[in-house]
């Protein structure tokens, strides 16, 4: 599914200058990470831009100022950009990274799909795991020592989806399946006909109504 998924998107047009930005966004502990390094991998090595390394513990959604003028701005114009991670132990900015205008670039965490956002995304693509369910995944993840954070977050990111959602955007959405992962079509590609779902099912970045998983390339 990776390859041919990697393959589809490095078709699409430039959205950011000369670069094709593949957000991944959806709750907080919905495998967002995990599958946005593997679809990396299968872009060629493709950047990953986490947005934890752009939040912080002040500004958790409030930071698309900060985003627009240190990361758009110079892959629009084909600079590389440079921003500074957020230490989320030490509680201030590291060291600064630089984000290449690479042909696809992966911008990886809660709120890629925001509306200040898509305008410059190529695809949006949502992990589909209800909130809850995440949001569970998480807490398991993290340990008791963030269950104060895992509060105030919650809070937070149901706040800003109330606001700015997501997922009704998303022209893919992802699901963990037990062989791996199922790519079904979003809800902003929902007005397909069914002829063109037929033809659309052969691009994965425009996949008909069943979709394409990890078991239809693992068992061939």
């Amino acid at each position: 599914m990776f390859d041919a998924l990697a393959s589809a998107l490095l078709r699409l047009p430039p959205s950011c200058g000369p670069v094709r930005l593949i957000g991944v966004d959806g709750h907080a502990g919905s495998g967002k990470t995990t599958f946005a390094a593997r679809l990396a991998e299968a872009l060629g090595g493709a950047p990953v831009l986490h947005l934890d390394d752009i939040a912080t513990h002040r500004e958790l959604f409030s930071w698309t100022t900060r985003f627009a003028s240190e990361v758009l701005k110079p892959l629009r114009e084909g600079r590389t950009a440079r921003y500074a991670p957020y230490d989320w132990s030490g509680r201030r900015f590291g060291a600064p990274r630089s984000l290449p205008p690479a042909p696809a670039v992966v911008v990886e965490g809660v709120g890629a799909g925001r509306r200040a956002l898509r305008p410059h995304l190529a695809r949006l693509i949502w992990a589909d795991l209800p909130a809850e369910e995440s949001w569970r995944r998480g807490r398991l993840r993290d340990g008791e020592e963030q269950r104060d954070f895992w509060d105030g977050w919650e809070a937070a990111e149901r706040a800003h989806f109330a606001r700015d959602p997501s997922r009704p955007h998303a022209h893919l959405l992802v699901r963990q399946v037990p062989c791996g992962y199922e790519l079904s079509e979003g809800p902003a590609l929902t007005f397909l006909t069914v002829g063109d779902g037929a033809s659309a099912a052969r691009d994965p970045s425009r996949p008909g109504r069943r979709g394409t998983s990890d078991r239809d390339v693992d068992t061939a």
